[in-house]
């Protein structure tokens, strides 16, 4: 009985090993084709972690700006968002500049800007740039009712805002690698209304506080290795397809934000597909301060006439398009990019 037990006990060795041998040559057959020529291999997509991002936090930063009422420049409510703003990011552990200007609006209006930049890991010469514009539009000029009466913004500048405090509280927490900076530009939408006739030059009339930046940045000789825009990112049906300024001056920079959010998960709501080319910040950030920037910005293509969605620039941006979900979407990709750029 001993012998035979022994017997057994090899014939059951020696079997358990023949069946690993064919279950792992199945298994590394997988990677091959189907064809069973062995030619081609299955390429691993790498695996991509995502960092920390709260949805309700930026949530909760959306919801304060608009509480505040319009954003518009020189009113109240403007002044005391950019003192929030300026302690939001201090509180954070940002070194904050709040750059001050005055520019002339289309009408001939005198508005006193103020950009907010908040700096992370400032002695870093490796440096990625972050922005979105927190001012709002001084009237609903593609609205049918109170068109003369500044708009809540909701999504149209607080949600980019309120995405780039959250990824202010989370390097807070955690450092990046690089430096991060992360710019709120003033006197954006300001331009010239619908309801004027369009002209030759009449794109200068938007980002203004943006083209202030590009020409007298917050640090002299300031440099960053590129920038992204974060505008309209927070609707809840929003699509985010390339957009065409973004991919004349930042193409490489397209690619890595549309790859990182499709390794995350994300490719749904990233489209590749391109759209028409836009005057937004990141142009003249591009064309004048020389940093190659993407937009991410919500423009729908898949409905007549293509734009900015039923509710820009009318009073219907307000806290109920805002949707958790989206915010998290962006603000995880982007803040992958920094981690992981």
């Amino acid at each position: 009985m001993e012998v035979l037990g022994r017997v057994i006990k090899r014939f059951t060795a020696w079997f358990a090993l023949g069946i690993l041998v064919i279950f792992t040559s199945c298994v590394g057959g997988g990677s091959q084709s189907s064809s069973g020529s062995g030619s081609e291999v299955v390429k691993e997509i790498p695996r991509v972690v995502a960092p920390a991002f709260d949805a309700d936090s930026a949530f909760a930063f959306v919801a304060q700006q608009v509480a505040f009422g319009p954003r518009v420049p020189n009113t109240s409510e403007h002044e005391a968002c950019a003192a929030w703003l300026s302690s939001e990011l201090e509180r954070h552990g940002a070194e904050v500049t709040v750059q001050e200007g005055r520019a002339r609006a289309f009408d001939g209006t005198i508005l006193n800007m103020k950009n907010i930049v908040g700096t992370f890991h400032p002695e870093s010469r490796d440096r990625i740039l972050l922005f979105a514009h927190w001012d709002t539009r001084p009237f609903a000029d593609k609205d049918s009712v109170r068109q003369r009466e500044p708009i809540d913004g909701a999504n149209d500048g607080a949600s980019g805002v309120g995405v780039l405090l959250e990824i202010a509280r989370q390097l807070g927490l955690n450092a990046a690698d690089v430096g991060v900076d992360i710019v709120f530009f003033d006197a954006e939408d300001y331009g010239r209304p619908e309801w004027l006739p369009a002209m030759e030059d009449g794109y200068k009339t938007w980002c203004l506080g943006s083209q202030f930046w590009s020409k007298n940045p917050h640090r002299i000789g300031y440099r960053a290795r590129f920038g992204i825009l974060l505008d309209m990112v927070g609707a809840r049906d929003a699509m985010f397809h390339q957009e065409g300024t973004s991919l004349r001056y930042a193409p490489h920079v397209v690619r890595k934000i549309w790859k990182r959010a499709s390794e995350l998960g994300y490719a749904n709501r990233f489209d590749a597909s391109p759209t028409p080319p836009t005057i937004d910040d990141n142009y003249f950030v591009s064309e004048m301060a020389g940093i190659p920037s993407a937009n991410i910005v919500d423009y729908r293509t898949q409905i007549r006439p293509m734009g900015y969605g039923p509710f820009h620039h009318t009073h219907g941006d307000n806290m109920s398009v805002i949707e958790r979900e989206t915010l998290k979407q962006v603000g995880t990709t982007v803040l992958s990019v920094i981690r992981q750029p």
